[in-house]
């Protein structure tokens, strides 16, 4: 039985060119119609670009207030990336705007590069066409109007940075997988690869694999999760109202017992023994 009002959290594979806030727009939609509730929250933890894929965490009720906690896991990514271009965007959200040589790099290269640079305590410029904030406001809505941004760099951490393919020299393609702390830009991450390499780069496809435990074998589709939704028995919300005062009064309780064993204590410590008299 659901229980969406105390909290759930679902894993969901999220779908190419969707954004992380429609998936979240769906699930929260879905049940506000089942409860038939005007209101509920619903949020994801760790923001998944429209044409990335893979591992969203989606949380409802009280346990949206475990959304720094879930984002704050490990997470991999297997990431596609051409070399010899680069974009506005980093990805192919947006056109190729400079093209570089590419022909001096080797596999060799690559690996020694991603090693050498990539590996371990690394500083990272987040995008400009990302939710990183400019005086309030996304830097994604001042880009895309072709304002200056500046943003600052960020120290990460690169656990695992690992090539797995590589279509060199025929063509300047690679498949990366990277394991990685909270906050990293996979997107950033292949233009300073391009750089590292005397050359550019850019993503042209992006999955999130893993965030801590959950892999992505283990996520239902956007699909899988509505049918869920509507087909699964769930605790209405006067009920989950009710155990929740439950819980909150048991609580309370504990607490009452607990402080009234501490008076206890300190009355049987301030008491003299017998052998003092």
């Amino acid at each position: 039985m659901l229980n969406p009002i105390e909290g759930e959290i679902f894993y969901i594979d999220k779908p190419l060119k969707w954004t992380s806030f429609e998936v979240v727009k769906k699930v929260r939609a879905r049940l506000r119609r089942r409860l038939d509730i005007k209101s509920l929250r619903v949020g994801h933890a760790g923001t998944l670009d429209p044409l990335a894929t893979g591992v969203l965490t989606v949380c409802t009720g009280r346990a949206t207030k475990r959304i720094e906690e879930l984002q704050a896991g490990v997470k991999e990514y297997v990431a596609h990336l051409k070399l010899g271009e680069t974009t506005p965007s980093f990805d192919l959200e947006t056109q190729v705007d400079a093209t570089y040589p590419w022909q001096h790099i080797t596999r060799e290269l690559i690996e020694k590069t991603l090693k050498e640079q990539f590996t371990g305590t690394i500083e990272q410029v987040p995008p400009a066409f990302s939710a990183c904030k400019i005086d309030g406001k996304p830097a994604y809505k001042l880009a895309r109007k072709g304002r200056e941004v500046e943003i600052r760099a960020k120290t990460l951490v690169i656990d695992e940075i690992e090539l797995l393919e590589c279509g060199l020299p025929q063509e300047p393609t690679l498949v990366i997988r990277v394991v990685c702390s909270k906050g990293t830009y996979i997107r950033a991450l292949a233009r300073d690869i391009g750089e590292a390499l005397g050359s550019g780069a850019h993503l042209t496809a992006l999955r999130r694999t893993r965030i801590g435990d959950i892999g992505v074998n283990q996520c239902m589709s956007v699909d899988g999760l509505l049918e869920l939704l509507d087909t699964e028995e769930m605790v209405s919300p006067d009920r989950a109202e009710q155990e929740r005062l439950e819980l909150e009064r048991e609580h309370n309780r504990a607490m009452a017992r607990a402080r009234k064993a501490e008076r206890e204590a300190q009355k049987r410590a301030r008491k003299p023994r017998q052998s003092q008299l």
